[in-house]
């Protein structure tokens, strides 16, 4: 029997029990097939019209219903989901992007400038998005033209790109089922949004199409991901909360567990780097990299940073991971060149403590990692169980505290396990 203890004991079985109600609303109510209000899913009409006026009526019947995507393409421009209603996408059908850009308006997104995502909900309740069918952002003609763009290799700087799934202030939400490709942005992100089930689903875009990332909790709270299989552009999941130099306030995210998943390509497991609103109770474990930049990677900056705390990784497997573990509060670098002296703690100082990881292994990375925190705020309880690492460098800590027992780090050249003069490491055997 597993004993959870704690805060962690919420995370798990409290997210559990409040998905309830996203659930308990699947397969009620009013079915609205979108072919009986006009779509013609032949892959070239836009279907928009049709589909959004299924999901009104859905949801203004009782108890709300199900809306129905089946047999075809059905082009769409942006369309919101609504109280009470889930969208099923049926095996063999595809909502496809509509590939005119200036179907999606352009408004704020996340208190910057942006675009309508294809799909959104704005302060909505008891959502879904199930079946076996696929959303396909229709990415490519955004890719392009944000390669062709100066500065646009960020998001928000240049060309505004849609994002492809956008919950908004939400509550209740669940997706099962899907396939989510090809977004010209990041994937799914629920932002300020509670009570989430993401859950057996493919998220895919072609590496290195940029920005894609699969899953962005942002300042969302109480959520299972499980059984997602993520080989993307980007982060694989990046958990964020505020923006950089964000003038506040800013919500944390919690109460995340991501579970038995599998990521190829991408930027691997991330929590940051815009992280202004804090994030704690993050656990992860039965996870598989492969071919990842990275695997495990929490970043910060002292432009960005908050409380982050009680994270765990556990059962995790790299295969052919660059970097397989990075901690680091000097986001978008690695590591600071030379001395950095200290700086006074402020609003944005990113504080990196109580960090469990345990029974990782790695093989084939280029680099088994680097922990650095700042002079003025280390990476503090760092607790490193089980792990085992083969890479071409070893690993490097600075400003941190950190307990080992049974780490095992297996260089090509140079040392094992670097340790700075700022750091603190306790090696148990």
């Amino acid at each position: 029997m597993k004993i959870v203890s704690g805060v962690g004991l919420v995370a798990l079985l409290g997210v559990g029990m409040m998905t309830q109600s996203a659930f308990a609303q699947s397969g009620t109510g009013k079915v609205c097939d979108a072919r009986k209000y006009g779509a013609k899913a032949d892959g070239v009409t836009k279907d928009t019209k049709a589909i959004q006026a299924a999901i009104d009526d859905c949801s203004k019947a009782k108890g709300g219903g199900t809306v129905t995507l089946s047999g075809g393409t059905f082009v769409s421009a942006p369309i919101v989901l609504k109280d009470n209603v889930t969208l099923e996408i049926v095996k063999g059908a595809t909502l496809l992007g509509s590939p005119d850009h200036e179907d999606y308006p352009q408004l704020e997104v996340f208190r910057a400038a942006g675009r309508q995502s294809l799909v959104s909900a704005n302060h909505a309740k008891n959502i879904a998005i199930t079946g076996g069918g696929v959303i396909d952002g229709n990415g490519q003609s955004w890719w392009t033209e944000a390669r062709n763009t100066p500065g646009s290799g960020i998001v928000g700087v240049g060309v505004f790109r849609p994002r492809l799934v956008v919950f908004n202030y939400c509550q209740h939400i669940r997706m099962e089922g899907v396939t989510v490709q090809n977004s010209p942005s990041w994937q799914i992100i629920p932002y300020y949004s509670d009570d989430i089930v993401i859950r057996n689903i493919r998220v895919l875009a072609p590496y290195p199409s940029p920005n894609t990332d699969a899953i962005d909790p942002f300042s969302s709270s109480n959520m299972v991901i499980d059984h997602v299989f993520a080989d993307t552009g980007d982060d694989n999941i990046a958990i964020k909360s505020g923006e950089i130099n964000s003038p506040g306030p800013d919500s944390p995210s919690r109460n995340i567990t991501i579970t038995d998943c599998d990521f190829e390509h991408g930027h691997g497991l991330s929590i940051g780097s815009e992280i202004a609103g804090g994030a704690q109770n993050i656990h992860a474990e039965r996870i598989h990299f492969k071919g990842t930049d990275q695997g495990i990677r929490i970043k910060s900056g002292r432009d960005r940073g908050n409380d982050v705390s009680n994270i765990s990784f556990k059962d995790l497997t790299m295969e052919d991971v660059k970097t397989a573990i990075l901690i680091t509060e000097y986001y978008p670098h690695p590591a600071p060149e030379g001395d950095v002296p200290a700086e006074p703690v402020g609003r944005l100082t990113p504080k990196f403590h109580n960090f469990t990881i345990e029974n990782v292994t790695a093989t084939g990375s280029n680099s088994a990692g680097t922990i650095v925190g700042l002079p003025e705020s280390p990476v503090l309880e760092l607790q490193m169980k089980n792990v085992h690492i083969a890479a071409k460098t070893g690993l490097s800590i600075a400003y941190a505290t950190v307990a080992m027992q049974d780490v095992v780090v297996t260089p090509q050249t140079g040392e094992a396990i670097k340790i700075a003069a700022t750091a603190k490491v306790t090696i148990k055997k």
